[in-house]
């Protein structure tokens, strides 16, 4: 059975990785979600893909020179699908908060050792406080990142987001010690999702948008689809 995960919440359907955008992916029936973690200058764990505001908000700089009281007025609308509301930044600990998911994929960009070990941790943390730890996995691309889980949070659930083919991301999932191997769709074959799944790897593929992609990679046996599309996917291979 192949689970979906809405991908940004729902990224194609609403501005993503909002509070609107998590809620829409709920409403598909879709109760796993994956997004983007920065933190905010003063510590707090912010839903936002980008290092910098100006995709999203139109705003000058980057996330982390900006308190979360600040962070939290700010509209991240801009484009993305039209939307007639405001939707600003998120904390993760709003999300927590109003949106009951099954399981969260909390993906962290690319960071310096010291801010790694200051997010995971600050993850860490918010999960507990929620008693949401066995619901979250977090996933990165960053070897320092996955450094980090290893050294500092050894309990909490990791995986490696793998975009491409240069190192063998089943060799290097498993050298950190993941439960999940996030592969971009291109890189998905039969052979190397077997493997994995060997390796005992829950197998996550992403960006899958289109319908005939998701039977085809649901036929593979792909553990879970993370897609722009939640309620697409839903009508294609079943709420999972």
């Amino acid at each position: 059975m192949t689970l979906i995960y809405g991908h940004r919440g729902a990224k194609g359907e609403c501005p993503e990785n909002t509070l609107a955008s998590f809620r829409q992916c709920l409403s598909h029936g879709v109760k796993r979600c994956e997004l983007d973690l920065h933190l905010s200058r003063d510590g707090e764990l912010m839903v936002i893909h980008d290092p910098s505001l100006k995709r999203t908000t139109g705003r000058r700089g980057k996330v982390a020179e900006h308190d979360a009281e600040e962070l939290v007025t700010y509209d991240a609308r801009l484009g993305g699908p039209a939307w007639q509301q405001p939707c600003p930044i998120p904390r993760l600990a709003t999300l927590f908060e109003h949106c009951d998911f099954e399981h969260w994929q909390l993906e962290v960009k690319s960071a310096s050792r010291v801010r790694a070990a200051r997010t995971v941790l600050a993850i860490q943390e918010l999960a507990e406080r929620y008693g949401v730890t066995d619901k979250v996995t977090v996933t990165s691309s960053s070897r320092e990142v996955l450094r980090a889980l290893n050294r500092l949070t050894p309990t909490l659930s990791r995986g490696l987001v793998a975009e491409y083919a240069w190192l063998d991301p089943l060799k290097v999932a498993k050298h950190h010690g993941c439960n999940v191997l996030a592969l971009n769709w291109t890189l998905c074959t039969p052979e190397r999702l077997l493997r994995a799944q060997k390796e005992g790897l829950h197998v996550s593929v992403w960006t899958v948008n289109e319908p005939a992609l998701m039977r085809r990679l649901a036929d593979f046996g792909a553990d879970s689809i993370i897609t722009d599309f939640p309620g697409l996917a839903s009508a294609t291979v079943g709420v999972r």
